[in-house]
């Protein structure tokens, strides 16, 4: 089989990749089990200082890689580059405190010494999707590989330019022979690598969907998983909100990497009393994106990465439309080559439309308008996910009550839902179970092991 590597702004190829044999991949896991082996037995305070070095190979290739980024999935060249810093910040945090996270607890007791101590599971595989290439492995890898595991990176078959060039990074920095492999392979040989006792634990960024199938195969191994899957976040704006800033952080929650994110706001819910103060301002600012090529340094919106993402978008907006939306700009593929679509609007969205219902991965808003705050959290949290939220107003104290009945794994109040190194990150519901980063996401792939020491003679 073949993998192709395509330039979603032109449709251009730009490398094909033959997949690896089942030979190759069978050598690859059994070098990851020996070298993981093997590393697990360096102290953290060692094993850190392979993180510094993909920090610095990370900014010493920024450039290139944030234009490889940008030509195989289309992400604007500045966002590009953003993201290679923000796997370098992140390496860079993990470096400094993973020590800290991953040292050994003394429990108290009366009657023995006992301990809470974090070992390593082994080699994890990690399953990645597109729309940020390097940052979704980075930030596995960084707290995962601190804490003495291994990994297997079976990336999107859309970025393999990108999947190889964090293979390279790896390399480059001075990790042991065979600790991280990227394989090229169909997802069909997926599940056998779940199913290899070479594999100690999964993890998995991608689509409800996928995570559905990755849970139920893992579940039959009786293999640890962690899942970040799909988000159809709320962005709230109630009555008392400062509505043009509200709106102005809007525009960019919505269309930042052109929509193509799992914690993109998605369902703006907008008390009535200041709707159409939003919704114009809003609109304002969306109207004013400038899209063009991705590699330029002023373009906002670029491409969607596959012509299959941007035409399931125009069908969902169209269901939306028909069902009696209103469409306040956009709504149309942008014409030639390549997968652009407008950057859309689409005002007095109902609860049973398709744009409220489903999640739209894309650059397409559905404002839905409610009579009160508590109206704004029922409605937010009539959805399978539960990903990120954010809430705007300007009584923080009714922010703090109404944000603890929002369902969601993050609640942001007067921001826009982001990933940060310090915080643990995911959902619940159907956005997945499990934690990325902070001192959370380090300790899911390892055992939580319990040293219990009875009473010696001396």
């Amino acid at each position: 089989m073949t993998i192709v590597s395509l330039n979603p702004y032109d449709g251009v190829e730009l490398a094909r990749f033959a997949t690896h044999t089942p030979q190759q991949v069978d050598e690859a896991l059994t070098a990851a089990v020996a070298a993981q082996s093997r590393w697990r037995r360096v102290p953290v305070h060692q094993r850190v200082e392979l993180l510094r070095g993909f920090a610095r190979r990370l900014q010493a290739g920024k450039a290139r890689f944030a234009e490889l980024i940008t030509r195989e999935m289309g992400e604007p060249i500045v966002e590009s580059e953003a993201e290679i810093e923000k796997c370098a910040v992140t390496c860079d945090y993990y470096a400094e405190h993973a020590p800290r996270f991953l040292a050994d607890e003394p429990v108290a007791s009366n009657a023995s010494e006992s301990a809470v101590v974090f070992d390593p599971l082994g080699v994890v595989l990690a399953i990645m999707p597109w729309n940020y290439p390097f940052w979704q492995f980075f930030r596995f890898a960084a707290p995962a590989l601190a804490a003495g595991n291994g990994a297997i990176l079976k990336h999107a078959n859309n970025v393999p330019q990108c999947a190889l060039a964090i293979e390279d990074v790896v390399r480059e920095a001075g990790a042991p022979q065979g600790l991280v492999r990227t394989l090229l392979v169909d997802s069909s040989a997926v599940a056998s690598l779940i199913a290899d006792e070479r594999i100690a634990a999964v993890t998995l960024t991608g689509s409800t969907e996928v995570g559905s199938i990755v849970a139920s195969q893992a579940g039959r191994a009786l293999k640890k998983q962690v899942l970040e899957l799909g988000g159809s976040d709320p962005f709230i704006v109630l009555a008392d909100a400062d509505v043009e800033t509200a709106a102005a952080v809007a525009v960019k929650a919505r269309f930042i990497n052109v929509g193509q994110s799992c914690v993109n706001a998605k369902r703006f819910i907008v008390e009535q009393a200041i709707a159409d103060r939003f919704v114009a301002a809003f609109v304002d600012g969306v109207h004013k994106l400038k899209i063009d090529d991705p590699m330029a340094r002023d373009t906002q919106i670029g491409p969607m990465a596959r012509a299959n993402l941007r035409d399931d978008l125009h069908g969902q907006v169209e269901r939306t439309l028909a069902a009696g939306a209103v469409l306040k700009l956009g709504g149309q593929p942008v014409e030639g080559p390549g997968f652009t679509y407008q950057p859309t609007v689409i005002d007095h969205v109902g609860v049973d439309m398709v744009a409220f219902r489903e999640e739209t991965f894309g650059p397409v808003a559905a404002i839905i308008r409610v009579n009160d705050a508590e109206e704004a959290i029922a409605l937010a949290n009539r959805t399978e996910f539960g990903l990120g939220a954010a809430l705007w107003t300007a009584d923080l104290g009714q922010a703090r009550r109404l944000a603890r009945g929002i369902d969601a794994g993050a609640v942001f109040i007067n921001g826009m839902v982001a990933s940060d190194a310090r915080l643990p990150f995911g959902g619940i519901k159907k956005s997945g179970y499990g934690r990325e980063l902070g001192v959370y996401g380090i300790k899911e792939f390892t055992n939580t092991k319990t040293l219990w020491f009875g009473p010696t003679k001396t």
